[in-house]
This record gives C-alpha cells, structure tokens and sequence, in this order.
C-alpha cells in the first residue's frame, strides 16, 4: 500500500532518508516534464528539478501542509525555473528546442506525438515567459486556477489573462505555419 506524502513527509523529518527517495520518484518523472517544456532542454531543466529537491529536503520542516508536499514541491519548482530562465535571459540565450528532450518528455502524451508536436512545441518556445508557464500549468500540467495562483504568487484573473494570450498567440502562430 501507498504511503499519503503527509506521512512520507512525516518519516523524513524523524530521519527516514528513503521515504525522501519515495517522494522523488513519485514527482520526477511529472516535474521533469514540466521543467524542460519551461525550460526548453535537459541539462536546464535536469538542473532546475534537482535544485528544487535538494531545496526542498532541506527546508522540509518549512512545509505547512505537508499532506500537499506536490504542490510545495511545485512551487519551489515553478521558482527554480523562473530563476534559470531569467538567467538564460541575462546571458542572452533563446529557448532551445531539443528534439530528445521533448520526445522523452511527451511520452505520456500520446496527442503531443502528432504531426503538429515539433511546431507546436515551437510555438510553446516563442511565447512570453510568464504566458508560457500560464499555458504550461493549465493546459500541460492539467491545473485549475486557483492552485496555479496558489503555485505561482499570481492573481487568478492575471492567469487567465496570461492563459487567454497564450492561446490567442498559438493561434496565430500556428495559423501561419498551416497557411504558410
């Protein structure tokens, strides 16, 4: 039988290390997914995903709820990309589309897999940051809004703002590549 995370979350703090290891690999492979359509490539993205476990073992105490460990862990998760990708930025880099990453990434996925997946995702990498972790969160991770704001610091009718452009944005996008 499965253990909730509240009681995983439990054991760690009274020193279980492996029920820390259970609660990575419940959340990996879902995170992982997230971190490199946000971030556009493994390496960032493998990057982003272990700083935010090796940060959020580290201030496990801190967790309130921690029979919400996922969306903590999220959330410490959603920074972590936020901090890279501003930091890509700095250094002037454009969102990399890496064919292996996002095939690994999609596997679960199986509508991504269509002939619309490369430029899709193309599309997904031109939009703003913040509309993308919108889109990304809605649409991808399957989120409603009220968790998204609880996720990322903002308002739910800012999301939907962000959502709603993003949509607006891919349309156009996409339109000009199928008329194009």
């Amino acid at each position: 039988m499965e253990s909730a995370d509240g009681e995983l979350v439990t054991r760690v703090l009274h020193g279980d290390v492996n029920a820390y290891g259970v609660l990575v690999s419940r959340y990996r492979d879902r995170y992982a997914r997230y971190a490199v359509h946000m971030l556009g490539n493994r390496e960032d993205a493998e990057e982003a995903l272990q700083d935010a476990f090796t940060r959020a073992y580290r201030s496990l105490s801190r967790c309130e709820e921690p029979e919400r460990f996922g969306a903590w862990l999220f959330r410490i998760l959603v920074n972590r990309c936020r901090t890279s990708g501003a930091r890509r930025m700095r250094r002037s880099q454009t969102f990399v589309h890496d064919e292996g990453a996002l095939l690994n990434a999609s596997e679960e996925h199986p509508a991504e897999q269509t002939m619309w997946r490369e430029e899709i995702e193309r599309a997904v990498g031109e939009l703003s940051p913040d509309q993308r972790e919108a889109f990304l969160l809605k649409y991808v991770e399957e989120l409603g809004y009220e968790e998204m704001s609880e996720i990322t610091g903002v308002g739910v009718s800012a999301l939907k703002m962000r959502v709603m452009r993003a949509c607006d944005r891919l349309r156009v996008l996409l339109k000009e590549v199928h008329s194009g």
